[in-house]
C-alpha cells in the first residue's frame, strides 16, 4: 500500500498547533520527530523498552502526515497542498513556525512503520552483547555472551535502564540450578538470560497474550529448550488459578529468585502476595520504579515481611532488591 507523505519542518512550540489545525483539513495524526526529552512521568506512562538516543533539544521538529493512496484526500493533491500552505501561513501570523518547509513524497508501509529500526543497534550491558536480527555478530564478539532479541513497543530488549538494573542484580544473586519466577515477563528477556547464566528452570507470568509469541520467538533465537521456560498468562496478584499454576511449576518451597520489572503501583500491589512464591532466603528483584517512588516500594516489601537489601539507581529509574528470611 502506498501513502502520500507530507513532511513539515517547524518548531517544537508549533507542533501542537499545526497538528490541531491540520486535523481541520483532514490530516489526522502525525509522526513527530524532535529532540525534546521525555519527562519522568511520560517515561513511566509509556514504559517502552526502546527509547531512541537523541541529541540535545534544538527546538526543531519534523511533522509527517500520511494520506492513503486512493482516499478522498489523495484525489486532489494540489488542493490538499494548497490547504496545507494556507494553514501554515495562518499560524505563522501569530507564532514562529520556523522554516515551515514542505516536503511531498510517496512511501510504503515498510518505509515508515519500521523506521524505528534505525534507532536500535547492538549494544552491551556490561559483558552481555544484545543484538537484533538485522545485524551481524562481529568476529571479535563471537566468544561473548550474546542475547539475540528484537525490540518491540510492548516488550523488553534490555536497552531500558530498568531492565539493566534487573540484569545486574540477577547476576549478583543467581546460583547454578536456581528456580526463577519472572512476573510480567513480556519478551521473556530476564527469564531467558537467567537460563543463559545458569539457572535451572524459569516460569514467566504476564497478562498480555501477545507475550506467547514473543517468548516463543526469543526462546528459539537463543537456543532455550521449551521445558526450561514455562509461560503462564494470568494475574498472579489476585487470580487463584494463576497462583496455583505457578505453585505447581515452581513447587511449594517457591523460587530462588523472583524478578518483577513492572511499575511501582503494581509492585506495591504485588508485595503482600509475592513472599509466598519466594523460597526461604530467596531474593526478590524489582525494577520499573521511577525516581521518588523507591521508598514506597521498599516500605511495601517491609510490611510484607521482607528485608530490603539494596536500592540501586540508573538514570531516573530505581531497583529494589529484598530478601525473604
Amino acid at each position: 500500500m502506498k501513502w502520500l507523505r507530507i513532511r513539515i519542518k517547524t518548531t517544537t512550540e508549533a507542533e501542537d498547533i499545526i497538528i490541531s489545525d491540520f486535523y481541520d483539513i483532514g490530516l489526522e495524526g502525525a509522526q513527530i520527530e524532535d529532540k525534546v526529552p521525555l519527562s519522568p512521568l511520560e517515561k513511566e506512562q509509556m514504559f517502552v523498552d526502546i527509547l531512541p538516543e537523541t541529541e540535545p533539544d534544538d527546538g526543531v521538529a519534523y511533522l509527517s502526515f500520511f494520506v492513503e493512496e486512493g482516499s478522498e484526500l489523495s484525489k486532489d493533491k494540489d488542493a490538499l497542498i494548497a490547504d496545507v500552505k494556507q494553514v501554515l501561513a495562518s499560524i505563522s501570523e501569530y507564532m514562529d513556525i520556523g522554516e515551515g518547509s514542505i516536503l511531498i513524497d510517496e512511501t510504503e508501509d515498510l518505509d515508515w512503520i519500521n523506521n524505528w529500526k534505525k534507532y536500535f543497534h547492538q549494544f552491551y550491558i556490561d559483558d552481555l552483547l544484545v543484538i537484533p536480527s538485522w545485524e551481524d555478530v562481529m568476529p571479535e564478539d563471537k566468544d561473548k555472551m550474546i542475547l539475540h532479541i528484537d525490540p518491540g513497543t510492548a516488550f523488553g530488549t534490555g536497552m531500558h535502564e530498568t531492565t539493566k538494573l534487573c540484569i545486574r542484580a540477577m547476576k549478583k544473586y543467581l546460583k547454578a540450578g536456581d528456580k526463577i519466577l519472572d512476573v510480567g515477563t513480556g519478551s521473556g528477556i530476564l527469564a531467558i538470560l537467567s537460563l543463559m547464566y545458569g539457572s535451572g528452570y524459569a516460569v514467566g507470568t504476564d497478562l498480555d497474550t501477545c507475550t506467547i509469541e514473543a517468548v516463543k520467538e526469543n526462546k528459539a533465537a537463543n537456543g532455550i529448550k521449551d521445558e526450561s521456560f514455562d509461560l503462564i498468562i494470568g494475574n498472579i496478584i489476585d487470580d487463584k488459578a494463576t497462583q496455583d499454576k505457578v505453585r505447581s511449576l515452581i513447587g511449594d518451597e517457591g523460587a530462588d529468585i523472583v524478578m518483577a520489572n513492572i511499575l511501582a503501583p503494581i509492585l506495591i500491589a504485588l508485595a503482600p502476595v509475592i513472599p509466598a512464591f519466594i523460597k526461604k532466603d530467596g531474593v526478590l528483584i524489582s525494577s520499573g520504579i521511577i525516581e521518588g517512588k523507591e521508598e514506597d516500594v521498599a516500605n511495601a516489601y517491609r510490611a510484607a515481611g521482607l528485608d530490603v537489601a539494596c536500592i540501586s539507581s540508573l538514570g531516573e529509574w530505581r531497583s529494589v532488591t529484598a530478601i525473604k528470611h
